[in-house]
């Protein structure tokens, strides 16, 4: 249970670290490796969560497709001339006030007594593919729907704006 805990915020504080160095290094490809990281914590999260499918789905998706996707996009683009042209004269000082107190805020609700009620998951009650399938398309068939919608739309949004965008 100790050791939980502690696994718990190690993870927790690299994916925060790295989530961080994702907003503030100027190099997209430092960014995106640092996106990598952090996504690799949240799969080692998953897997304290007693939820492994999670995690591999996790790393097989996120990390594996869609990070190899951005940085195949990052590497094709003019990266001086998108830079340039997206970001004019980005002051750092808020970065600087925020990232400290939400940090101290993190710190307070980890180590404060609001989370005293609240029970680790069973040794045994493993999350299934049976089981997030089961939840999946019952007690959360319309959220599902409508994400899947949205994603569709978003697809043919920007396959409409790559074909403007060509001719």
């Amino acid at each position: 249970m100790i050791l939980e805990r502690l696994f718990f915020i190690l993870f927790a504080v690299v994916a925060i670290a790295a989530a961080g160095g994702v907003v503030c290094f100027k190099n997209p490809v430092h960014s995106a490796f640092s996106l990598i990281v952090c996504l690799l914590q949240v799969a080692a999260i998953f897997v304290l969560l007693r939820s492994p499918f999670l995690a591999v789905v996790q790393i097989f998706i996120y990390v594996g497709a869609v990070m190899v996707l951005f940085l195949f996009v990052v590497l094709v683009l003019d990266i001086k001339k998108a830079s340039l042209e997206t970001f004019p004269g980005l002051k750092r000082w808020p970065v600087y006030v925020i990232l400290p107190v939400m940090a101290i805020e993190f710190l307070i609700v980890i180590f404060g007594k609001s989370f005293a009620h609240m029970q680790m998951a069973e040794a045994g009650a493993e999350t299934t593919v049976e089981v997030i399938g089961l939840a999946l398309f019952t007690h959360y068939l319309l959220p599902f729907e409508i994400i899947s919608v949205l994603l569709l739309a978003a697809m043919v949004g920007a396959i409409i704006m790559a074909k403007k965008r060509w001719n």
